[in-house]
């Protein structure tokens, strides 16, 4: 079995994360615009195993989702969950032999009462292995359709960028990972991170952000310490981000309720780029980043 070169998730990679969330779909989505991501180019930054990317991408119309992340543990159980999400997908056309059709006689109620999504049970990957994906040419529409339209990439974003950033996106999500940056790369860290959000965003695009709370900072530097020691030098607050947001450029923001449960009940808040800005951050007191080479990907 593979195991994690990490043992202390200082980054927020978390194995098994969502273990502790909602299995098959990300609750944090529904709060969101029904058309928000409907034929956009999507950045997922800190993916974890790639849930949120692979139901963007499958369920929501996205054109294409890259997701990013620090742990490449992580982004290897992305692409197998891009494929075990394949397998279980409902055929684009039915089977039509002789046997096929006398199996679904009598089953017609159950399978039209399943999630297109969620079309075969788990159980038959695991008996039969799972659905090879083929290869598609760059002007296939299938392109744009899942599972071709998502695919992962092993970088530290803020330092790192990856080589899909030079075309900009439409939407950009942020979910759980703003104490992980700021903990780790300070307040002038945290500035950047935002910075290279809004460079990297087209006009017009969206920023959709879940920060965690001042209090579970506390928590998580106990948990090494480097991070305890950065943590004492931390002079902003998650309350903060708003205004600094705004500073840099966003003109819009709009809170759209919280999701998750104890302490993983968090707010979800969209800020949206002008359509008629340009790319760089005006913030004075630190420098616009520009985006840097792309590590490897797996």
């Amino acid at each position: 079995m593979e195991q994690s070169n990490i043992t202390v998730p200082i980054h927020g990679n978390y194995h098994g994360y969502y273990n502790k969330r909602q299995a098959n779909r990300d609750l944090r989505l529904s709060l969101l615009p029904k058309d928000i991501f409907l034929d956009k180019r999507v950045l997922d930054i800190g993916c974890n195993e790639g849930l949120v990317s692979c139901e963007v991408a499958q369920s929501w119309g996205a054109r294409e989702t890259i997701g990013v992340d620090i742990d490449d543990f992580l982004i290897r159980a992305a692409w197998r969950r891009r494929r075990s999400l394949w397998s279980r997908q409902q055929p684009t056309q039915p089977v039509a032999d002789e046997r096929s059709s006398e199996l679904s006689k009598g089953q017609n109620n159950d399978l039209e009462a399943r999630s297109p999504y969620d079309y075969f049970p788990e159980a038959f990957e695991h008996i039969f292995g799972p659905l090879p994906i083929t290869s598609v040419q760059d002007d296939s529409p299938s392109r744009h359709r899942f599972p071709h339209n998502v695919s992962f990439r092993t970088s530290d974003w803020l330092k790192d960028g990856t080589v899909e950033d030079r075309h900009g996106y439409d939407v950009i999500l942020a979910f759980s990972i703003t104490k992980w940056i700021h903990l780790n790369n300070g307040d002038d860290g945290i500035k950047t991170f935002f910075s290279k959000i809004f460079t990297t965003l087209r006009p017009g695009g969206v920023f959709i952000l879940e920060p965690q709370e001042w209090t579970s900072y506390a928590k998580t530097k106990r948990m090494n310490p480097i991070l305890k020691e950065k943590g004492k030098n931390l002079q902003l607050r998650p309350d903060d981000f708003s205004l600094i947001l705004k500073e840099i450029g966003f003109v819009d923001e709009e809170s759209l309720g919280e999701s998750g449960e104890g302490g993983f009940r968090r707010p979800i808040v969209l800020y949206r780029k002008s359509s008629g800005c340009s790319n760089r951050a005006p913030v004075r007191g630190f420098p616009s980043p520009s985006i840097a080479k792309n590590s490897p990907g797996v």
